[in-house]
């Protein structure tokens, strides 16, 4: 497949900062049996990926804006353009020593994604995703699923834990989903969650409290699959109420429907 030359950047960036993860991975997995545990070591590994795409895409477009999930945002002088990145999607699981999580960078222009990568290095699957010209998974194009039933689809979620979220609202979601679905899956990276909707891996995905960095380039993938992506109020305000429904068009229109059911 053909890549622009912007997507050939946020690809080796992506595949840098996940080598650097896939070996700082090792280490955690030898660092699970001791006393002190591998929590510090898994913030420096979040923070020299991080560093390291942010190197590489400052090499690239030196006045681009960032929005970072360590850093936060950072100013360039190309206000019209922002590289929004999370260099270690699924930190719980990567602390656990469980091979789910990865390297999410998006690029926004004048307020639209218009380019997506997301690299699990664990299990060396890169998505890609550009604007107008579909998504792969290692350069094979997918699309989502097309089932057409709640009863046959399996449904990806975030459950909130300690300190996040609304667990009661969370709970009645869950079981009226629960009740719909031949199956749900948490896997613990949205990112990536988002990535196996694109993949017809998952038929659905919702979740609340999320940061644009977990949904960025996610979303744009799902889209350029033939999916649908909303808030939970079915808008496009999608960052500010940080939230998050996909799927295909009837199973997204059937979540959002279930989600809201009442008490």
């Amino acid at each position: 497949m053909a890549r622009s030359a912007i997507m050939n950047v946020m690809v080796q960036a992506a595949m840098k900062a996940g080598r650097s993860l896939a070996r700082d991975y090792g280490e955690v997995q030898n660092l699970q049996v001791s006393l002190k545990g591998p929590a510090d070591y898994v913030s420096q590994a979040d923070r020299r990926a991080e560093d390291i795409v942010r190197t590489e895409l400052l090499k690239a477009r030196p006045d681009y804006c960032f929005l970072m999930e360590e850093s936060g945002e950072i100013n360039g002088s190309d206000t019209q353009h922002r590289f929004i990145v999370d260099p270690l999607d699924g930190t719980t699981n990567f602390l656990h020593g469980i091979p789910f999580f990865g390297v999410s960078i998006a690029l926004e222009r004048q307020g639209q994604i218009v380019a997506g990568v997301i690299y699990n290095p664990a299990m060396d699957e890169l998505f890609t995703a550009e604007r107008g010209g579909g998504v792969f998974l290692n350069d094979r194009r997918m699309r989502v699923a097309n089932r057409r039933k709640l009863e046959d689809c399996v449904i990806g979620t975030g459950i909130p834990h300690l300190g996040r979220g609304h667990h009661g609202e969370y709970l009645v979601e869950l079981r009226n989903v629960m009740a719909e679905v031949a199956g749900i899956r948490r896997m613990g990276a949205a990112a990536v969650d988002l990535a196996y909707v694109a993949a017809g891996r998952l038929d659905g995905f919702w979740e609340d409290n999320l940061q644009p960095w977990d949904m960025a380039a996610g979303l744009l993938m799902v889209r350029e699959a033939g999916g649908f992506v909303s808030d939970k109020d079915g808008g496009q305000n999608i960052f500010g109420k940080k939230n998050i429904v996909a799927g295909n068009e009837l199973i997204h229109k059937a979540l959002m429907k279930t989600i809201k059911k009442p008490i």
